[in-house]
């Protein structure tokens, strides 16, 4: 017997289709969990979504991840939607395998909770984001470059790292290197500013973290005191990635505009074409904070501080050194073709006399004794994080999916823009 198809050019044999379905409902025997990518596959394959055996099997219920359930085959995913980045595969992680303890941080699309893996009894962070809220401000993009940086991270001290990523129908999960030093913000929030070897030491390491980004093509784009974290010893860590821009080369530019106002460069406000350059902006704009306690050009009103940020030229106050002084006056060069960092990046920082103090080779072996101890007792010491949000108790549906009966378009919809999200190390990466 032969069936015809109208998307085959060819013939395909019955028995040959029946192989094909027995082995998925034996793959699907052994991996009830982290089929996804595997299922929208088959899902997409027209002449297969055709034969009764697999629509009932897509029509199987999966209580932990209900987006698997598309009974009616769709087309292929636009370029837009079908987004696979880095290398990728099916985990078997799932929210029921953590123990979520805490609320330690809140953004746009989700929270970022303190977790306990119950197996392997290791704390991480894992940050939760709704998927409806992503895809109606469109910026699965966004959220899919996260990921994809987050991947290359692993081999630099200063960046967080991610161990493994997950999805349900509703929800991404990113688990993260717990870092419970507490946010450089809220450190300058208690000390209002910090002496010069102290922003030295740090402004060091978050350069380095960008020249990292740097030389794999990636402009951060969002330095600020938010997303610099410090580690339990006091070393900085460089988090939250989803405005990050990939594929910039030393000359190349991009032209979105994004960013967060205290620290926009003077060409993103004009929405010109900007480059690698405005990391250096942003550094010269935090060791401004941390040396005055406020952003260079700051005011309350928005739109005077980004005419302040456009006209005004930069005022310093004396009681900083010279070199200190000369650094900020290159990086806050508002333009970039004549700013610190434009000719050689990295490199012109590194080599600045107000880092001549700094052993570059001890700074990135972590060799370097850190200004200040957050003297944290262990995972479960939470005080340098806002009460704001630890006191926030955790949300039950964090671990939770909706019921199948509730499976919409809308997840559907999801499920085809964050293909290939789910990340699990290569197995010889435990060995």
């Amino acid at each position: 017997m032969t069936v015809k198809t109208e998307a085959a050019r060819g013939t395909l044999t019955y028995s040959r289709m029946r192989g094909m379905v027995a082995i998925l409902i034996a793959f699907m025997k052994q991996r009830r969990m982290g089929l996804n990518d595997f299922i929208q596959k088959i899902a997409n394959n027209s002449y297969a979504c055709k034969h009764p055996e697999v629509q009932s099997i897509l029509k199987i219920s999966q209580p932990q991840e209900p987006e698997l359930m598309n009974a009616n085959p769709s087309p292929p995913p636009s370029p837009s939607q079908q987004i696979n980045l880095g290398p990728s595969s099916n985990p078997h992680a799932k929210p029921s395998d953590f123990h979520f303890l805490k609320v330690i941080g809140k953004g746009s699309f989700g929270k970022v909770l303190l977790a306990r893996h119950k197996a392997e009894e290791v704390f991480y962070a894992v940050k939760v984001l709704q998927k409806k809220a992503i895809l109606k401000k469109k910026e699965e993009k966004h959220i899919m470059s996260e990921r994809n940086v987050l991947l290359k991270n692993v081999k630099h001290p200063f960046l967080v790292g991610l161990h493994f990523s997950f999805q349900t129908a509703d929800k991404l999960y990113f688990v993260l290197d717990y870092i419970n030093g507490g946010e450089l913000f809220y450190h300058l929030q208690r000390e209002r500013c910090f002496l010069e070897p102290r922003a030295r030491f740090y402004a060091a390491e978050i350069a380095s973290a960008l020249g990292y980004l740097h030389s794999l093509n990636i402009v951060y784009r969002d330095l600020k005191p938010e997303n610099i974290l410090l580690d339990s010893q006091g070393h900085i860590v460089l988090t939250d990635f989803g405005l990050c821009k990939e594929n910039i080369e030393h000359n190349g530019t991009t032209s979105t505009f994004c960013g967060t106002p205290e620290y926009l460069a003077p060409e993103v406000l004009h929405k010109q074409p900007y480059d690698r350059t405005v990391d250096w902006w942003c550094l010269g704009a935090v060791l401004y904070e941390m040396l005055y306690g406020l952003p260079p050009f700051y005011s309350r009103n928005t739109a005077e501080m980004y005419d302040n940020i456009l006209n005004k030229p930069l005022q310093l106050k004396p009681n900083i050194t010279n070199s200190a002084r000369h650094l900020l006056e290159g990086l806050l060069q508002k333009d970039r073709t004549k700013r610190l960092g434009a000719k050689d990046d990295f490199m012109e920082i590194k080599s600045h006399v107000f880092f001549s103090l700094i052993n570059w080779d001890d700074l990135i072996n972590k060799k370097i004794t850190p200004p200040f101890n957050p003297n944290v007792s262990g995972p479960s010491d939470l005080r340098h994080f806002d009460p704001e949000f630890t006191e926030e108790p955790v949300p039950n549906s964090i671990g939770r999916s909706p019921d199948s009966i509730l499976i919409t378009a809308s997840v559907k919809e999801a499920a085809k823009a964050f293909l290939g999200f789910s990340y699990a190390p290569p197995m010889d990466s435990f060995l």
